[in-house]
C-alpha cells in the first residue's frame, strides 16, 4: 500500500447515526463485568449499557472524570501521539453489533487527510474522551433500535 492510499475501513455513507453520551461506568459485584452506560442525546433518549473489562472499565472512569493515570495509560499515551502528530478524532462510532459483541471505529483528521480506523469500543471511547478535540459519539441507528428492542 502507498503511503498516499487511505487507511483503516471506508465510511459507509448511506448508515444513519444517532449522537450518544457516555453517562457512566460502572461495576456492580452480582454482574460479571462493568459496564458503561450510553444514553441517546435526541430524540428518545434510548439508552443502553456494554460490558468490557476491569482494565479498560478503570480506564474510562479515569478519563471520563478528566483523571490522568498514575503513569499514562495506553488511551493516553494514544492521544498523545495523535495530538504531537497534529491528528484531530473527528468521531468515535460504533458501527457493528454481532453476538453481542461491539465493533468501533475512529474518524480522524490527519494532515494527509481522513482516515477511518477499526478499533475495540474501549480505546475508542478512551481516545475520544481524551482527546482535546472533544469528538461526538455516535452510533449506527439500527444498532440502537436492535439494543432497544432487546431490552423490551
Amino acid at each position: 500500500m502507498s503511503s498516499d492510499e487511505p487507511l483503516g475501513v471506508p465510511l459507509d455513507v448511506d448508515v444513519v447515526f444517532r449522537l450518544i453520551t457516555l453517562e457512566s461506568v460502572d461495576y456492580d459485584l452480582q454482574t460479571p463485568s462493568p459496564r458503561l452506560h450510553f444514553q441517546e442525546i435526541e430524540g428518545d433518549r434510548r439508552t443502553f449499557t456494554m460490558p468490557l473489562g476491569v482494565p479498560e472499565a478503570t480506564a474510562l472512569s479515569l478519563a471520563l472524570a478528566g483523571v490522568p493515570a498514575r503513569r499514562p495509560s495506553s488511551s493516553e499515551l494514544a492521544t498523545t501521539l495523535l495530538t504531537t502528530l497534529g491528528v484531530d478524532v473527528i468521531a468515535v462510532r460504533i458501527v457493528r453489533y454481532d453476538a453481542g459483541v461491539f465493533f468501533a471505529e475512529l474518524d480522524l483528521m490527519t494532515p494527509k487527510g481522513r482516515r477511518v480506523i477499526d478499533c475495540r469500543p474501549s480505546d475508542a471511547f478512551a481516545i475520544g474522551l481524551r482527546h482535546p478535540s472533544g469528538a461526538p459519539f455516535l452510533i449506527d441507528e439500527t444498532i440502537l433500535q436492535q439494543l432497544a428492542e432487546k431490552a423490551d
